[in-house]
């Protein structure tokens, strides 16, 4: 069985300092959202075996604070593929992770995103900022994750959930 999980970048600036959507960084709100997710996986035992990030600004910088406060000890993959990507694009980046890595976690932006988890929990699930999703995945390699993949959505947090936790 494996382990996926799907980030939302966190909130980012919409200054007009950064006009271009692709460099527009996280505000605020989106550097206190991202570590509230990461000390969420540490405590939930998920830190990721693997992290893999749109290149997109503020996705990268979410991916770095989830990173640091969950405890993450490998390396970041950043990749312009995952930026507005559509649902398939999820599947083949997955796909070709390796197989001793349990626990994925992969970071975009929506719409994909959200397409991509009411695909798998079969739910009009939202993906607002810095929203995380768990799944577990009825597959031993992730060469096998096909949209027919069996799979339970076994968690979905919003930061505005976890907020008195802090």
């Amino acid at each position: 069985m494996k382990i996926l999980m799907l980030l939302r970048h966190a909130k980012s600036s919409w200054s007009d300092e950064h006009p271009d959507d692709f460099d527009r960084p996280l505000n605020k709100r989106g550097y206190r959202d991202a570590p509230l997710m990461g000390g969420l996986l540490a405590s939930q035992v998920l830190t990721p075996d693997r992290i893999v990030t749109s290149s997109a600004r503020r996705a990268a910088e979410t991916a770095a604070c989830v990173a640091s406060a969950s405890g993450f000890q490998g390396e970041l993959l950043v990749t312009r593929e995952l930026y507005l990507a559509p649902p398939e694009s999820y599947f083949e980046v997955a796909a070709r992770q390796r197989d001793e890595w349990q626990r994925l976690l992969l970071i975009g932006h929506n719409p994909g995103i959200t397409d991509l988890v009411r695909e798998l929990s079969g739910e009009p699930r939202h993906m607002s900022t810095a929203t995380l999703a768990q799944f577990e995945l009825e597959i031993e390699s992730w060469s096998e994750l096909r949209r027919a993949t069996r799979c339970r959505l076994r968690s979905f947090w919003r930061p505005a959930d976890l907020e008195h936790l802090s």
